[in-house]
């Protein structure tokens, strides 16, 4: 049985659950291994924030050796260090549920657009787009060449499992009354719907000009 790895990271309301939920065994071992032998969160304040930022600084650097992966480390080690402000706490609690998502979920997007980036020009034209600085009709990133019928099917499917509406679903259906013959109809159908699912998107890797290995990448 394999640990979990991934805990529904975007349904997180900050960066600190973000990385309880994201990359589980990952950040497990940076703490284990490297932010408590520094000192964790013992010691003064300027202490704790120097481990994070070093922690988060390693962590960028492990996936490669380029600027992007240093300040997309720096980058979340200082949301990480703001988060930890007591000014921010304060706002933090006061917030609706929704804001505490759309705050994540820019956080972190923006964080990907840098961990994407080759180079910061490429960076730059990432963000505009992202924005709608380059305009609909711009020739760098439109909107267009990314949603084809597929791809608008992944979307919303990661938009559906990225949230805990499955097992939620499957407890639901478990505290219903129904014989046991009907119960294990339905977990099979499940089991080959996922299998289904396994094999479809093995398929459309398989059919990809080149498809390296994620890590090969870095």
């Amino acid at each position: 049985r394999f640990l979990e790895n991934f805990e529904y990271p975007y349904i997180a309301k900050s960066i600190k659950e973000f990385w309880r939920r994201w990359h589980i065994s990952l950040s497990t071992w940076f703490r284990d291994y490297l932010y408590i032998p520094l000192g964790g969160g013992r010691g003064g304040a300027l202490r704790v924030y120097r481990n994070l930022l070093i922690v988060f600084v390693l962590c960028g650097l492990w996936h490669g050796a380029e600027w992007t992966f240093l300040i997309w480390g720096l980058y979340h080690g200082a949301f990480l260090v703001i988060e930890r402000q007591g000014w921010f706490e304060k706002i933090h609690r006061r917030m609706p549920r929704f804001i505490h998502h759309v705050y994540l979920m820019v956080v972190v997007m923006v964080g990907w657009a840098i961990f994407r980036a080759e180079d910061f020009g490429q960076l730059g034209h990432m963000l505009s787009a992202m924005v709608g600085a380059n305009g609909l009709s711009s020739a760098k990133y439109p909107v267009s060449e990314y949603l084809a019928p597929d791809v608008l099917i992944a979307i919303v499917g990661g938009a559906i499992f990225a949230t805990p509406i499955y097992p939620r679903l499957m407890g639901w259906l478990g505290d219903i009354k129904v014989s046991s013959v009907l119960r294990t109809v339905l977990s099979v159908v499940a089991n080959v719907l996922f299998i289904a699912l396994l094999y479809f998107c093995a398929t459309l890797l398989s059919s990809g000009a080149a498809n390296p290995f994620l890590y090969f990448r870095f």
